[in-house]
């Protein structure tokens, strides 16, 4: 069966992400399939730069790629930009990103600020939406506030997907950290499970010719940050 796989927040923790790769490619077993990253590759996290780095070099032959922003991201570019108060970055974990590139903003490399803008806000299949934190159930993605797309923050007991004339779908996000996650709706699944701070990432696994949440879950572990 077709398969996406979807890596949630990943704030740092380049541990992570090699463990996840790692998963993905003994699950998939060669098979084709698709890898959608959620975005906060920055921040909070020992390393932010090595994150950025590993998924910029790709990924195996057979993964298709998308890697959308996160409001982490967003922010890290602003900051470096000049466009908000460098002290803003920092307060909302900015000093641990900055650290993991030697800790001057003129050793940020000009590309890694290039490749964080350049993110998609969102992705979407047959079935699905997927987005860094949430959409407006009401309005085509094409109406969409990005600033909503990479901050919204549901409900808890909120189920809803999206269906806008444009065909009802399952919407898969993070941002919202459940630590005894990933939260689960008809409507929706919030796979963010806290991952810098608990050192637990869960993967969900989706079956491209079915409609709503994941058919599986992958757990990935590694130490919890101090």
């Amino acid at each position: 069966m077709p398969i996406t796989y979807v890596i949630p927040d990943l704030h740092g923790r380049r541990d992570l992400l090699d463990r996840a790769l790692a998963e993905i490619e003994t699950h998939r077993a060669g098979e084709n399939a698709t890898l959608i990253v959620l975005g906060d590759y920055v921040d909070k996290g020992p390393d932010s730069r090595r994150v950025i780095a590993r998924l910029r070099a790709g990924v195996a032959p057979g993964l298709r790629l998308a890697m959308l922003k996160g409001n982490h991201d967003a922010l890290m570019v602003a900051a470096l930009r000049g466009d908000v108060a460098m002290a803003n970055w920092m307060t909302k974990g900015g000093d641990t990103a900055l650290a993991s590139y030697g800790g001057d903003v003129a050793d940020v490399p000009v590309h890694d600020i290039d490749w964080l803008d350049g993110r998609p806000l969102w992705h979407m299949d047959a079935h699905r939406i997927y987005v860094h934190a949430g959409v407006d159930p009401a309005l085509p993605l094409t109406q969409q506030d990005p600033v909503l797309l990479m901050t919204k923050r549901y409900a808890d007991d909120d189920a809803s997907g999206h269906d806008a004339g444009e065909g009802a779908r399952h919407v898969v996000h993070g941002h919202d950290r459940h630590a005894d996650g990933p939260l689960l709706k008809q409507g929706r699944s919030n796979l963010d499970t806290y991952a810098w701070k608990t050192g637990r990432l869960v993967i969900g696994v989706f079956d491209n010719a079915l409609p709503g949440g994941p058919v599986e879950l992958i757990e990935i572990t590694a130490p919890p940050a101090p």
